[in-house]
């Protein structure tokens, strides 16, 4: 198969070769400099040593080689670096272990053109790609590609949908128009190494030096050198990156295209919609037996579970299902993104989904094929293959043999519990997911002459205003990076129109005065939506119970940045431990840090007294806690940190943040809860009163 490339890719391909010649020309520059030097010293140490020798011209003309010798290693050391992919977390299969799989492959190989695989594994997450182990010499030798697939991915895709994953992940080395995206790869492969892995380098400079003084002199002049050298290449790196960036997105649209052609626009673009939708229900599984771990709990079959999960939170946002799968459409995908600012990102690897849809949608290729099993059935016992793959994420955990499976029964019910505990009801319409009631003085609040419906005050409309709202806000701070010229671009688009950079700060106003409109009419629904539920609370009790919820809400949100600016003084006053200080700067420095830890010990008994975090509190938070409280930690002494008193400080402060945010959650929840309850007795008195009626 050969697909046309776009203008747009040549345009892409024409940019990268001509970097590449760049760097070409700049490097070949620099290994003739280094020769030059290299042999001017070497020259220099022949005739300095022939015409004194003595020990220490000795000392000096090696240090003079050294120098040069050096400088050379390091343009020459990426020549012997091989990069090797990590497979630990990979389980290879066989062809005897799964022929249909293998067959399956065989025939999207044929099909798309190109090789297959040396080997192919599985993994145990949401993903397919293509990878292979690399060096220099793979520019000129070619390299066999491993498939990985994920189990993950596969648990929740169709036949057709993993047959256009894999034919897009075989599509980026069929074509040969693609070959120039892997020396683009290479170079920059190269670069990197020259600036950015140079550990075992700097430890022979290091152990050399050492050796004499003579020769650590000279060897702090090549180590000047080569910082030099680093300068020129990371201009280049961020040339030829920012090149292969942009040649990698147009090589995902050609192997989209690819993709299309074997499966069909439809079928890629569905998978595409799902992922997210995927990759979080996964996501939830692993964190919640990452809180099981503590008590020995393990999974037997962690994608039944994910399963589960991934139809739940479908549902949750009703959306429709087609065999058995979730359908997710651009417009769920995006119907929280009330952005109309568009920059390109020139550091993304990958294209949008939403651009990779619109393309995938103006090729319109539509591929005929039976009634669509799910992915699952090319293996020969998915199950089997499921528990394998949960075995193998748990098998790095300490006695892990020794864990108790958690039932699939009690893995449903926990779940569905935290995620009532984590989310808020849906009457609200996912209103409140993203904001916070604004304030307003409760005790002056007039009773409204007319009460709004709450359909209106929950409508498609209010909470779209939200979103729209979060956008604007969102869109004048990047504006404003732009006008600060923090974020370098020269054009963006906002709602459809092109600008240049120095008008970002025209458009600035406009939106402050759409923000300060759209804040105002928010505010009002929220009073709206207060006076409905106090007139609600009214018919059904005499208490003010509402208005004492409202207040504490306000209360909190009102201490939370102080509270969070604890946190956040002391995280600031012990960053010097990550790096290189002087003795007398680190003393003083900790001399602000115990300062600081006097208001932050006061505020954590308080959180330990307060009934909001008790539920939250978990052992092991309040031991940590009380063992920082003990005493008055010495961080720092005899010139060397106490890594254990300083894990006692971390640990509290990572508790202090999660209670903290937490405790916003809950407060927040409390109020939303309690205006479910006054619905629910007014809808069930309402009910009563109907049946009496008709009784």
């Amino acid at each position: 198969m050969v697909v046309a490339v776009s203008k747009s890719f040549k345009k892409m391909t024409v940019r990268a070769i001509l970097s590449i010649f760049l760097f070409v020309i700049v490097y070949i520059t620099l290994i003739l400099l280094a020769i030059g030097l290299t042999f001017l010293c070497a020259l220099g140490s022949y005739y300095l040593i022939k015409a004194k020798p003595t020990f220490y011209t000795l000392m000096i003309g090696v240090g003079l080689v050294s120098l040069g010798v050096f400088i050379l290693a390091f343009l020459f050391k990426f020549l012997f670096k091989k990069h090797t992919v990590d497979r630990s977390h990979l389980i290879e299969i066989t062809k005897e272990n799964e022929p249909k799989l293998f067959q399956f492959i065989n025939e999207i190989v044929e099909e798309v053109g190109t090789t297959f695989p040396k080997k192919i594994y599985l993994s145990s997450d949401v993903n397919a790609s293509v990878f292979y182990d690399s060096s220099f010499w793979s520019l000129f030798f070619p390299v066999k590609k491993n498939l990985q697939i994920g189990v993950g991915l596969v648990n929740a895709i169709s036949k057709q949908e993993l047959k256009g994953i894999l034919a897009h992940e075989f599509g980026h080395f069929s074509q040969k128009s693609m070959k120039v995206g892997s020396y683009v790869y290479y170079v920059n492969q190269i670069i990197f190494n020259m600036l950015y892995e140079n550990d075992s380098f700097d430890t022979s400079i290091q152990k050399w030096g050492n050796s004499s003084g003579y020769i650590s002199f000279f060897l702090s002049i090549a180590v000047a050198i080569i910082r030099g050298i680093q300068w020129i290449l990371k201009k280049m790196y961020s040339l030829i990156n920012i090149s292969y960036l942009a040649l990698s997105r147009e090589m995902e649209f050609h192997a989209d295209e690819v993709a299309a052609n074997v499966a069909g626009s439809k079928s890629l673009q569905d998978s595409l919609l799902r992922m997210d939708l995927v990759d979080s229900a996964y996501n939830s599984v692993i964190s919640f037996y990452n809180d099981k771990l503590s008590a020995n709990f393990k999974s037997q079959n962690i994608y039944k579970e994910h399963s589960f999960v991934l139809n739940h939170i479908a549902n949750d946002n009703q959306l429709q299902f087609k065999n058995a799968l979730p359908v997710a459409t651009d417009l769920e995908i995006n119907k929280f993104n009330k952005s109309k600012l568009n920059i390109e990102n020139q550091w993304a690897s990958h294209p949008s989904t939403l651009d990779r849809n619109i393309k995938l949608e103006k090729l319109k290729i539509h591929k005929e094929h039976a009634e669509d099993d799910l992915a699952n059935s090319v293996f020969q016992d998915f199950e089997k293959t499921q528990e394998k793959l949960t075995s193998h994420i748990f098998s790095s955990i300490e006695n892990v043999d020794s864990f108790t499976f958690f039932s699939f029964d009690n893995f449903k019910n926990e779940f569905l519990v935290q995620f009532k505990n984590n989310s808020f009801d849906g009457i609200y319409n996912g209103y409140y997911d993203n904001k916070n009631p604004i304030y307003f003085d409760v005790e002056s609040v007039e009773k409204p002459s007319v009460i709004s419906l709450f359909e209106t005050l929950f409508s498609k409309e209010k909470v779209d205003s939200v979103y729209e709202l979060i956008g604007l806000e969102n869109d004048i701070n990047s504006l404003n990076a732009i006008a600060n010229k923090e974020l370098k671009v020269k054009t963006f688009d906002y709602d459809g129109h092109k600008f240049k950079a120095n008008e970002a700060s025209d458009i600035i106003p406009k939106l402050e005065n759409e923000i300060a409109q759209l804040r105002n009419t928010i505010a009002n629904n929220d009073i709206a939506i207060f006076q409905y539920f106090n007139n609600m609370e009214k018919k059904v009790a005499n208490d003010e119970i509402l208005i004492l919820k409202y207040k504490a809400f306000f209360e909190y949100d009102k201490e939370y940045e102080k509270r969070l600016n604890y946190y956040n003084d002391l995280i600031n006053a012990t960053s010097f431990v990550a790096v290189v200080t002087p003795f007398e700067e680190i003393k003083s420095n900790f001399k602000k840090v115990y300062q600081l830890e006097h208001e932050f010990k006061n505020e954590i008994k308080e959180m330990l007294s307060n009934k909001l975090y008790q539920k939250e509190i978990t052992p092991n938070i309040k031991d940590n806690f009380e063992l920082y409280l003990k005493e008055d930690w010495v961080y720092f002494a005899n010139n060397k940190y106490i890594d254990e008193e300083l894990n006692i400080l971390y640990s509290a402060l990572n508790n202090y943040i999660f209670l903290l945010s937490r405790g916003y959650f809950l407060i927040k929840k409390e109020l939303l809860d309690y205006q479910c309850e006054l619905l629910a007795i007014t809808t069930n008195s309402i009910e009563v009163k109907v049946h009496e009626f008709h009784s």
